[in-house]
């Protein structure tokens, strides 16, 4: 048997250490906590809720997670109207408590639950849709959650509060009159953001459209977020493609092999891309792979 270990007597002094340790790994979650709580709650007209989640062409498939819920209409509606699954987040309990009230007597519970949690801290990897309406800081500090947690092809719809350098797939506006006496202006600002998928770096195409026009064929991409710049190459040099464009996990570009042009179509998924081609006249679609190429370490 191994002796126990005495244990020495605490000072004062590394006591306040051992304290100030302590709080200083809890200072960014407090800090969190406090500016989350310092958030105006502000709802959001019903009008715009449901243009929002028109934007997204929410459906009874998806999974809709709203980021600072207040009083739940965003999920309400979707399960009410759309017949879709959500959750709401809000750190105030008496809002996440007075949601699910609502989504009780609305006949609409089983589908639309709410909870008291911290948005930075909330599992949202289960999303299809995310909803926002938050201060133009926290859109900048939720970009990298969203990003690094959302699968590609999960629609993110923002009302009045856009995220610099991403440039939104679609946006619009619309007058809402009663927006005035809490915003000062009859405008509401939509923006939507589809999750890109990660094409960035090099890669190894094979394609065979019969005969000997079998090719190996080196692609680059140059991404960011949905923006893409391409190019190609094979043993000849190098090749003409345009109009590369990343939507969710759904890679198109065109490129020509030699006198033909051919549209590319395809999906990313783990490290490959998949798809077909086809080229004017073509009698049938042809199948098309690439891998990813290792980075090259330097």
């Amino acid at each position: 048997m191994r002796p126990c270990p005495r244990f020495l007597p605490m000072t004062k002094q590394s006591a306040r250490l051992l304290l100030a340790i302590v709080l200083s790994l809890l200072a960014p979650s407090i800090a969190r906590a406090q500016e989350l709580s310092k958030l105006p709650y502000v709802p959001t007209p019903q009008v715009v809720v449901d243009e929002m989640l028109k934007l997204a062409n929410v459906t009874a498939k998806d999974f809709v997670v709203d980021l600072g819920s207040g009083d739940g209409r965003m999920i309400i509606t979707a399960a009410r109207n759309f017949k879709a699954n959500g959750l709401g987040v809000d750190i105030d309990a008496k809002l996440v408590a007075l949601s699910n009230q609502q989504a009780k007597a609305e006949g609409v519970e089983d589908r639309a639950k709410f909870i008291e949690q911290d948005m930075f801290k909330t599992d949202i990897g289960k999303a299809t849709v995310v909803t926002l309406y938050v201060m133009p800081d926290f859109m900048e500090k939720l970009r990298p959650k969203l990003l690094a947690e959302l699968k590609p092809g999960t629609r993110i719809v923002a009302h009045d509060y856009y995220m610099s350098e991403w440039y939104p797939d679609r946006q619009f506006s619309l007058t809402v009159p009663e927006k005035v006496k809490a915003n000062g202006t009859d405008k509401a600002y939509l923006y939507l953001w589809i999750v890109p998928g990660i094409v960035s770096g090099d890669w190894r195409m094979e394609f065979d459209a019969g005969g000997s026009a079998r090719q190996v064929i080196a692609l680059a991409f140059n991404q960011q977020y949905q923006t893409i710049n391409a190019s190609a190459e094979n043993i000849l040099g190098p090749m003409k493609i345009d109009n590369a464009l990343i939507r969710g996990d759904e890679l198109s570009f065109d490129l020509s092999i030699g006198a033909n042009p051919y549209r590319f179509t395809g999906k990313v998924t783990n490290g490959k891309l998949e798809g077909n081609a086809v080229t004017p006249g073509g009698a049938r679609p042809i199948p098309w792979h690439a891998s990813k190429v290792p980075a090259q370490k330097k």
